[in-house]
């Protein structure tokens, strides 16, 4: 489901009628989330819910939209700058088409392995939330968090080791050009497509492979459709949760602080969920389809793939410009900082 310009026109309209007439603690807050219920981006909007009416005491309450119920992930994006909804998931893969310094979030082999390490820039790197967090507040958002949703993973029709395994295979990726630059420096033949259109062109072969964190994959089903699983090592998938900006100044500094501590708690519970989503979603994948294989990559195999995709940071810094170079390079220093 996608929303004509015009009604997306009255319900911003509306919505922010309603904003106008209502305090920051206002009688209802939409939560909008590009994932379908009971994956990760769901879990997270509804303990974020639970949270803030536990802490509001019932005075403000929050309403979770799963995927397709507002729109597709464009769309949430969209609505949430316009003031329609207050908080919404935006991925670096689609959000790189409205915020194109985000994309750096999408670099392959850019984050650290270690997992506390990871999470540490994820929660904290001024890269982002001193730095990038302007480029997205001139878009009208406010950078709420960044948090990973597992190791992005690729469904594939055939066993994958090296580039030239992909030289002959329709890579489906999200609608950003550094994703697309990425899988062609791989070697494969990359393809934009809304994610409610894999399962089919997987099916009919319109495409033989795809990339997701291995929850998604289970809870879209798509390993019925596919005999590999292979593990790259290459991407954390990473979300953003962005907050309407005039919503956000609106805010009196108690509900920021507020706001800010369930943040922090939502940090430590979502890590943990997300990985015990994501082994419970392997496991569930082997159980239901026997036949699939799961390929790990070795170091050497990674570094093949690694290599080949050096010159991907300067290339987005050729192709967003701005202040991409200096927040990469942050959140680079960032990186190795919290490894230390």
């Amino acid at each position: 489901m996608a929303f004509t310009g015009n009604f997306k026109t009255l319900l911003c309209g509306a919505t922010l009628a309603l904003a106008a007439m209502t305090s920051a603690s206002a009688a209802e807050w939409k939560f909008a989330v590009e994932e379908s219920p009971g994956d990760v981006q769901t879990l997270y909007a509804e303990e974020f819910k639970r949270l803030i009416e536990q802490r509001t005491g019932g005075k403000t309450t929050v309403t979770v939209y799963t995927y397709g119920q507002l729109g597709n992930e464009n769309d949430l994006t969209e609505l949430t700058a316009g003031g329609a909804i207050q908080f919404s998931n935006a991925s670096p893969g689609h959000l790189g088409t409205f915020v194109p310094e985000v994309q750096v979030l999408s670099l392959p082999f850019l984050l650290p392995e270690s997992d506390a390490a990871k999470a540490k820039v994820l929660s904290s790197s001024p890269a982002l939330y001193d730095s990038l967090a302007k480029d997205f507040a001139a878009k009208g958002l406010k950078l709420f968090t960044v948090y990973p949703e597992g190791e992005m993973v690729w469904t594939t029709k055939k066993a994958v080791r090296k580039p030239e395994d992909l030289g002959d295979v329709k890579f489906r990726v999200m609608t950003s050009p550094i994703l697309i630059e990425q899988f062609k420096l791989y070697g494969a033949n990359p393809v934009a497509l809304p994610w409610g259109e894999i399962y089919s062109g997987l099916q009919m072969n319109v495409i033989q492979a795809q990339v997701n964190p291995p929850f998604f994959i289970e809870s879209a089903k798509f390993h019925e459709v596919t005999s590999h699983l292979i593990y790259p090592g290459d991407v954390e998938y990473t979300t953003t949760v962005v907050a309407n900006a005039d919503f956000w100044n609106s805010l009196s500094e108690q509900d920021k602080a507020m706001l800010q501590a369930v943040r922090n708690e939502l940090q430590t519970f979502i890590i943990a969920k997300q990985k015990e989503k994501n082994a419970a979603a392997l496991a569930k994948m082997k159980q239901d389809n026997p036949k699939i294989t799961v390929i790990k990559l070795t170091e050497a195999e990674r570094e093949v793939f690694r290599k080949r995709v050096e010159p991907l940071s300067a290339k987005l810094v050729e192709m967003v410009g701005g202040r991409t170079a200096e927040i990469l390079n942050q959140l680079k220093a960032d990186a190795a900082a919290a490894t230390k």
